[in-house]
């Protein structure tokens, strides 16, 4: 009896686990007004195919590079454990990333690639999160992600 008690304990836990994961990101949706020095724009996040699949709509409005416009989606995968994002823009630009939760923040990074003796990898992290705004940081490493080097910080705040 103890043991069938603890299997089904472990089997809620790892139910309720699965699902603060897949809920993760659900802080993102709604939609944004982004600030960074030199430029503004609007960020618009909704749930999806059956609320399972996070859609991002980005676009500059104004500073340099207005006009430049983006598009991700984002899902776990409850058999992998993992987030993934797929990310595309009006530039030809395309990234794949997979998504990391802890330490009070959110990530999605690249995988490594190898290049002239580095290992570049690229993530973008969500700090501070708050119900009406958080800290968005797209950062680089060149050491495999040892260290990370500040690229650019988007804040945003909740409209």
């Amino acid at each position: 009896m103890k043991a069938q008690l603890l299997l089904l304990l472990t089997m809620l836990s790892l139910t309720v686990y699965a699902q603060d994961q897949s809920q993760a990101f659900d802080f993102w949706v709604g939609t944004w007004e982004v600030k960074w020095q030199g430029g503004s724009g609007i960020n618009t996040i909704t749930k999806t195919v059956d609320d399972k699949v996070l859609q991002e709509n980005f676009e500059i409005t104004d500073g340099q590079n207005t006009g430049f416009k983006g598009t991700s989606i984002s899902v776990y995968n409850p058999k992998s454990g993992l987030w993934h994002q797929a990310w595309a823009d009006n530039n030809g630009g395309y990234y794949n990333f997979i998504g990391e939760i802890g330490e009070g923040k959110r990530i999605f990074k690249t995988l490594p690639i190898e290049k002239d003796g580095k290992t570049y990898i690229q993530r973008m992290a969500f700090k501070n999160i708050k119900e009406d705004g958080f800290n968005w940081y797209w950062e680089g490493s060149q050491d495999g992600g040892n260290t990370w080097n500040l690229l650019w910080e988007i804040a945003y705040s909740r409209l």
